[in-house]
């Protein structure tokens, strides 16, 4: 396998002459959410004839040379678990991706119980692909050997694991399953996250009281500052657990700051009396002005509750669900998720035609499951 990396325009030209060629590529992009607070792409991976492109997207903006490939239906790009790249490569380069075939949905489509990559190569192939690298900064450059041939494994065998898995669909039926699965996923945008409480991401924040609560947020706010400022992932600066047990004691100086398991010294000095002078500004307000953690009522998660009738009406056709998930060998997830369920435990259907219009349900979900969903007892 040739590897060549890729940095500047010379460099990108090569790329384009290759994939002017290519019938059908493999790709895969590295990010540096885990290190940084932004998951800006930094890398991608592209397997097109007998070379491995490492496209240094920190050095170059490939996506004038890549668009026509990437967006042409008629090349097909093998990918595994490609939801989070494509919104990515959406962001950040503003490419649309057609031609999509997914190493992981077809996975879950045969029936595979593991679907990491790691997994099926190792049990497709007989391959072992080294974790060594798995949470590296790839933001960091020069990026070293070691992480070159690396991020050029996770491209090698997806066109042989792809062969692999095709084969796989086409004995057990399965192919336009999977065409319909790798046409939504290409579908895949990057969207803002709307506003959020941010507290409603530590699950331990529900059980604070009010005024807690309240320094929870100007505790988390103060990390997202330090973080964005220092380009570090949250956790990197301060875990979960430290802010937690800052809004419950509310150190009043730097020295007890310290003294929080898990706080670092040099952080506790260098920033700690912005904190603290937060801290004292919510210990200040009155406690009519405490806004605690926001209750969602308890169900399904989008704040309705689940009447009686309807619980019962759902698990009926979970059951239905279920047995035919045992029957095909697949995850009851993969078959039909539980949030399309639910729609149709509060709007009951009276005609397949009903079931093939609720949102989320794909064509082959429908045509395997709405007879039996509509005769659900």
């Amino acid at each position: 396998m040739e590897i060549r990396y890729v940095d500047d325009g010379a460099g990108m030209e090569a790329v384009a002459s290759a994939l002017a060629t290519a019938d059908r590529i493999a790709l895969d992009c590295e990010a540096a959410g885990y290190h940084r607070y932004s998951d800006r792409l930094c890398l991608l991976q592209i397997a097109a004839g007998s070379a491995t492109f490492l496209v240094d997207t920190l050095a170059v903006n490939p996506a004038s040379d890549l668009r026509q490939a990437l967006e042409d239906p008629t090349v097909e790009v093998v990918m595994h678990g490609a939801d989070f790249d494509i919104r990515l490569m959406h962001r950040d380069l503003g490419i649309g991706l057609a031609g999509l075939f997914d190493t992981q949905i077809a996975a879950s489509l045969v029936g595979a119980k593991a679907i990491g990559l790691s997994a099926l190569l190792q049990d497709r192939l007989g391959i072992h692909l080294s974790k060594k690298f798995q949470k590296a900064d790839w933001a960091e450059r020069p990026l070293s050997s070691g992480m070159r041939e690396y991020a050029a494994e996770d491209t090698a065998h997806l066109l042989t694991l792809r062969s692999k898995l095709l084969r796989e669909l086409e004995e057990k039926g399965r192919v336009a399953w999977a065409e319909e699965e790798f046409r939504e996923l290409e579908k895949a945008r990057f969207e803002e996250e709307p506003n959020q409480d941010p507290v409603t991401r530590l699950r331990a924040a529900r059980d604070l009281e009010p005024r807690e609560v309240a320094r929870l947020r100007e505790a988390l706010a103060w990390r997202d500052g330090i973080a964005q400022e220092q380009d570090r992932a949250l956790f990197r600066v301060a875990g979960d657990a430290v802010l937690l047990q800052i809004a419950r004691e509310s150190p009043g100086n730097v020295r007890e700051l310290e003294q929080i398991p898990g706080m670092s010294e040099r952080l506790a000095r260098r920033s700690g009396e912005e904190l603290l002078e937060r801290l004292r500004k919510v210990d200040r307000a009155p406690d009519g002005e405490m806004r605690g953690y926001p209750r969602i009522p308890r169900g399904n998660g989008s704040g309705r509750r689940l009447g009686p009738e309807v619980e019962v009406r759902l698990g009926r056709l979970k059951a239905v669900r279920n047995a035919r998930a045992a029957e095909l060998g697949l995850d009851k997830g993969t078959l039909l998720p539980n949030s399309v369920l639910q729609l149709l435990a509060e709007t009951p259907p009276s005609s397949i035609e009903d079931i093939g219009r609720v949102p989320g349900i794909r064509r082959w979900q429908a045509g395997l499951l709405a007879q039996d969903l509509l005769d659900a007892p």
